[in-house]
């Protein structure tokens, strides 16, 4: 199979590296530095024990330069969602598919608007990763993957448990991309704004009662649009996970801290769009919001 990853930040050089045993892999984007070190030195991927493999992924800006792919897998951040589909319409075989396993909401949704639903397959992941360097990828810890259960899937799910991935496929996608945004909503805006690893908001206490309100706060929103989430407590799901992860740097503290755009729109912005739509109040991610973009601001 041949597979396009478009983006190649830390979740998609993850998916590259693990897939390059058991496909045809090219990474797709736009971060110079990435592009100049996996193509002069490959890509390096650190296990969660430490071990070290190199991979001679193919790796481009240019999507002339991608074999008509079967999968693209959308990586990018959600701001990049729209560019990245035409990307993938450009790269992709006229019966390919688009898998998504982006943060946030709504990334499915503007894949489908150009490409069509059905050449579209939403995803969820809680698979961590991070760059200590470009070229360079750590695998920070094993987590399950779900894809809706459509035609296509199957060969996909197939492929990524080939590749060394927990993968299952799910009838009810929409309260997996909740239940991890109920998480998100409640770890990485807070991270970000107190620039401190997740296992932190676990132990202070006044930290732990905003996450615990800005996920219940979420619950509420996803209630009201009749989605259950899949854990019946989301305040004890944010602790259970920040506790896990309590090493982990968040994804949108990692680009606090490297000065570029985070997924506060697709994240805590979306929770707020549709509480309003709901009638249902959402003011500690309003805050939490407004406290990410003041720090956008900056750059």
């Amino acid at each position: 199979m041949n597979v396009t990853v478009i983006g190649i930040g830390a979740l998609g050089s993850l998916f590259a590296a693990r897939l390059y045993e058991v496909a045809s892999v090219t990474m797709l984007g736009h971060w110079p530095e990435q592009i100049t070190a996996v193509t002069q030195q490959g890509l390096t991927l650190i296990q969660p024990d430490g071990r070290r493999r190199t991979c001679p992924v193919p790796i481009t800006n240019n999507p002339a330069n991608v074999p008509p792919a079967d999968l693209a897998l959308i990586l990018v951040k959600s701001s990049q969602t729209e560019q990245a589909a035409h990307l993938a319409q450009t790269v992709l075989k006229p019966d390919g598919v688009a898998l998504t396993l982006q943060n946030g909401l709504g990334n499915g949704e503007k894949l489908a608007a150009v490409l069509g639903q059905e050449r579209v397959i939403q995803g969820v992941t809680s698979e961590g990763a991070a760059m200590p360097a470009p070229g360079i990828v750590r695998h920070a810890g094993h987590g399950q993957t779900w894809l809706a259960e459509q035609p296509g899937a199957t060969l996909i799910v197939t492929l990524l448990q080939q590749a060394g991935f927990q993968v299952k496929s799910s009838q009810n996608v929409d309260s997996l991309l909740w239940g991890k945004l109920a998480v998100n909503t409640a770890i990485n805006p807070l991270t970000a704004v107190l620039r401190v690893p997740n296992g932190w908001l676990a132990e202070n206490e006044a930290a732990r009662a905003v996450m615990a309100e800005a996920a219940r706060e979420t619950a509420r929103v996803a209630a009201a649009r009749g989605i259950r989430l899949p854990y019946p407590d989301a305040a004890q799901q944010a602790l259970r996970v920040a506790q896990a992860t309590a090493a982990n740097r968040s994804s949108m503290l990692q680009d606090i801290l490297r000065g570029v755009p985070t997924e506060i729109e697709a994240i805590c912005g979306e929770v707020i769009r549709y509480g309003r739509r709901c009638a249902v109040p959402t003011p500690v991610n309003e805050a939490l919001y407004h406290l990410v973009r003041a720090l956008e601001n900056n750059f």
